[in-house]
């Protein structure tokens, strides 16, 4: 989308898309606003992460138990201070926090829930490998008068109204949707504008790849063993693929949605309910992937179907184009069925 000096900045499109919708208010359009500041704040710091004090572990654990590192920490208050002040959000929730946080008193709470993983992949900072950040969006569902709370944020995927990523690599992209499409934007640094470099994503929906931590293998029931033997080597109508695994779940995801892949999370004796956490990394980007042509599963149901009963709820996840997927998932939902009976 840059030729010459024609340039089509986030804003700019994001405003172009708001006159398709007469209705709109234009709160949603200053919310995206709002996480670009954060973004641009976050990919300050990731990219001066070994001149600053600010890498390595910051000594705690997060409520799932992970290690939590410093720049996780700048990160998750980033994202909530660039959106909690402006009277477009009554409530956020993290993967940093235990509980939700509404905005604070004294202060308009908005129409607007945002859930967020606020550094996806944060234990590869030390050794300078891409991480992001994922985001949610919601509307409210409490009464405007009340105080929001956790009934806002344990809402079902298909009810979301906006969500995305952003990734910190060899360029800062962040790669969005509102339910029309999905749209990725690049930093430039010497003007600091998110440009449309990827317009109307579309996932293939046969992968070139997939992406899974095989050191697993032995914790997998047989049916997950199959499938990845199948993407391994090759089995029937599925033809081999090459490997490919970063450790950053934004990074995998966005290599497999650009160039055609799966991604898989399955669960394992270790990870009995999966590791990823539905509502701030497998609900958002399965609504990325939906909207680009490719699907999401936790094995036997669509993820976006997947009503949440916790905040900090784990799923396991197979994300990516929509054919390997549709494999998966037959071969995993046979299992379900057979230890059911």
């Amino acid at each position: 989308m840059v030729n010459g000096s024609e340039v089509i900045t986030i804003e700019r499109f994001i405003m172009e898309q708001e006159r398709l919708y007469p209705e709109a208010t234009g709160e949603l359009s200053n919310l995206l606003y709002d996480l670009c500041l954060a973004a641009k704040i976050i990919s300050r710091h990731v990219r001066r992460a070994g001149l600053s004090d600010i890498l390595g572990a910051a000594g705690a654990v997060n409520v799932s138990g992970d290690l939590q590192q410093k720049l996780d920490l700048f990160a998750n208050e980033t994202v909530r201070n660039s959106v909690q002040h402006t009277g477009r959000v009554c409530v956020t929730a993290s993967e940093e926090d235990p509980e939700p946080v509404p905005v604070p008193p004294g202060k308009a709470a908005g129409k607007y829930v945002v859930l967020y993983d606020p550094l996806d992949g944060s234990m590869n900072i030390d050794v300078n490998v891409s991480i992001g950040t994922i985001f949610s969006i919601h509307k409210r569902v409490t009464k405007k008068n009340g105080t929001a709370g956790l009934a806002d944020c344990l809402q079902v995927g298909k009810k979301q109204i906006a969500a995305g990523y952003i990734l910190y690599g060899s360029s800062t992209m962040l790669v969005y949707t509102t339910g029309q499409g999905v749209h990725g934007f690049t930093l430039d640094p010497t003007i600091g504008e998110f440009l449309l470099s990827h317009p109307d994503i579309r996932t293939p929906p046969v992968g070139r790849y997939y992406s899974v931590n095989e050191s697993n293998w032995n914790r997998w029931t047989p049916p997950v063993q199959r499938v990845v033997a199948a993407f391994k080597n090759g089995e029937g109508t599925v033809q081999p693929k090459n490997a490919r695994y970063i450790g950053s779940l934004v990074a995998d995801f966005h290599r497999n949605l650009i160039s055609g892949g799966i991604f898989l999370y399955p669960a394992a004796t270790n990870y009995p309910q999966g590791k990823l956490r539905l509502l701030y990394e497998a609900a958002p980007l399965a609504f990325v992937v939906a909207q680009a042509g490719g699907r999401a599963t936790d094995g036997c149901r669509p993820i976006l179907d997947i009503v949440p009963a916790s905040l900090h709820q784990k799923t396991p996840l197979v994300i990516g184009s929509k054919d390997d997927v549709a494999f998966a998932a037959r071969i995993l939902s046979t299992e379900a069925v057979v230890g059911a009976k």
